[in-house]
């Protein structure tokens, strides 16, 4: 096959592919497929409430885990029977707790009830917040994306590695002594 056979045909192959796909475009709007029914792009989640009108949730944070209702209010938070003020008496406790709600702009519209056992102060108040995200999304599952982009839905998996036999603590050796 000499240069001239072959872009001849490539040239003929061009006008093919032209040609094919001319018809198809004039035939297709010719031909309409039954129009299936719209879904919503994000569907939106069910409203879980329970019968006082709560929402109930559970947040974790280290070895800390918070059961906590929200219900609508005037922003009193109350955990394990105490003002959010006498239990987390250090104020970037408070907020960190208070995060949700500044995020969703809910700021003193909602009521909090919350049971905090296990970790410290400062993983106690990181399972507080986890669970008022997870409980604000359930009685209004519009803010779910807000609060999902915040980064609040999410749980924080780091914890304390163990300790390993035969060392000081999780990765510490003991200390070397010579002689």
């Amino acid at each position: 096959m000499s240069d001239t056979d072959t872009r001849q045909s490539l040239a003929d192959l061009g006008e093919l592919t032209n040609t094919a796909a001319a018809p198809a475009a004039a035939a297709a709007p010719a031909v309409e497929a039954p129009a299936a029914p719209a879904a919503p792009a994000a569907p939106l989640r069910e409203r879980e409430v329970d019968a006082q009108g709560r929402s109930y949730a559970t947040g974790r944070r280290k070895d800390a885990v918070a059961r906590v209702w929200v219900k609508p209010g005037t922003g009193k938070i109350t955990i394990n029977g105490r003002d959010q003020e006498i239990y987390f008496a250090r104020p970037t406790l408070r907020l960190v707790i208070n995060q949700p709600f500044g995020i969703a702009e809910r700021e003193g519209q909602y009521d909090v009830i919350a049971t905090v056992k296990g970790g410290g102060l400062s993983g106690q108040a990181g399972a507080v917040k986890h669970g008022i995200s997870q409980a604000l999304t359930k009685q209004e599952p519009a803010l779910r994306s807000v609060v999902k982009k915040a980064g609040f839905l999410t749980r924080d998996s780091r914890a304390v590695e163990r300790k390993k036999y035969g060392r000081a603590k999780a990765r510490r050796s003991f200390q070397f002594s010579k002689r």
